[in-house]
């Protein structure tokens, strides 16, 4: 509405495969009706900012895709990349469509090797092989690698499971049935269950018991707590009437709306005291405070002595020296 000049217009969002197009389309349409004719692109460059590290991740990116169908607009985006791409990191070109994919491919791809390593785990806890010796095996391998590989509780978050969903849809759409995204979706939402109901089985949850959560947000180094796994195991033990005990070192403002100020959840500002008179401590999310606690500080806050690791964190013969009961992913 009020362009002068040519302008490149650059969509940094996740956004579905067209979105350049329909942009396009729609500040044509509204020059048109100004009656004048100024040139301008649509560019498309996906982020892939992790949260928790987002600003490293910027200045020190892996790569950089632009989806472009102008020599002028790939220009202009070389430009203004050239001092992030230093250390010769790749810049990739090419249309709009493909470069909006890319990062729907790569979520799904990456939420795909979680998911399967989760199922491994829980063939792991049936057969008595142990998942952190596999990951490790499996990691060697160089057309896998080592990351993206760690079994655990389920992904949360605001991209991998939006992501995965877009993709169900857009496949649904255009008439193609995505059945290992489906199967992706399906193994994570089942990861969350088993072990939710290893808590319930092992320690049977009523009005009588308080259970600590420590680390609420669904990943390290950041206060989001959409679709984190945290949340679910929380709800569940509020039906069964229990209290809860919190400790995230940033998540509590977030959560507390999430919950409404239920008055059964209570927040601490330290981890050891969030375990006062505690039946159980549950660990969704890996804090570096959670890594290497004081054993011996736990155990005598504790009114009981489980602990269930949705991260495999903890070695068991270090919490068996003190007596705790564990419970970790796909470990004997």
């Amino acid at each position: 509405e009020n362009m002068q000049t040519y302008k490149l217009l650059v969509t940094k969002s996740t956004v579905p495969v067209g979105t350049a197009k329909k942009i396009e389309g729609l500040v044509q349409s509204i020059l048109t009706k100004r009656g004048v004719q100024i040139g301008f692109d649509v560019a498309s460059n996906p982020e892939f900012l992790r949260e928790g590290s987002a600003i490293d991740d910027c200045m020190k990116t892996n790569r950089v895709v632009v989806g472009v169908n102008s020599e002028k607009a790939e220009n202009l985006l070389r430009r203004l990349y050239e001092p992030f791409l230093k250390g010769g990191q790749p810049f990739l070109v090419m249309d709009p469509p493909s470069s909006e994919m890319t990062k729907y491919a790569a979520n799904a791809m990456l939420a795909t090797k979680i998911s399967l390593m989760n199922e491994i785990s829980r063939l792991c806890e049936k057969t008595g092989a142990n998942i952190e010796n596999i990951r490790i095996g499996v990691g060697a391998d160089h057309r896998i690698g080592p990351y993206s590989i760690y079994a655990g509780v389920g992904y949360g978050g605001s991209c991998f499971p939006k992501d995965v969903r877009a993709l169900i849809k857009m496949g649904e759409d255009a008439g193609e049935d995505l059945e290992i995204l489906k199967s992706v979706k399906k193994a994570n939402d089942i990861q969350r269950e088993r072990f939710i109901n290893k808590i319930i089985s092992q320690s049977k949850p009523d009005k009588s018991k308080t259970y600590t959560i420590w680390g609420i947000s669904f990943k390290p180094k950041t206060d989001d707590i959409r679709e984190a796994p945290a949340l679910d195991i929380i709800e569940e033990l509020l039906k069964a009437g229990c209290t809860v005990n919190c400790y995230d070192p940033v998540a509590e403002k977030n959560t507390i709306e999430h919950f409404k100020n239920d008055s059964r959840i209570h927040f601490f500002s330290d981890q050891y005291e969030a375990l006062n008179k505690s039946s159980a401590l549950i660990i969704p999310t890996e804090w570096k405070s959670f890594r290497n606690p004081d054993f011996q500080v736990m155990k005598d806050k504790m009114a009981g002595l489980q602990i269930f690791d949705g991260r495999n964190i903890y070695n068991r013969d270090d919490l068996k020296t003190f007596g705790f009961e564990y419970y970790s992913i796909g470990r004997p």
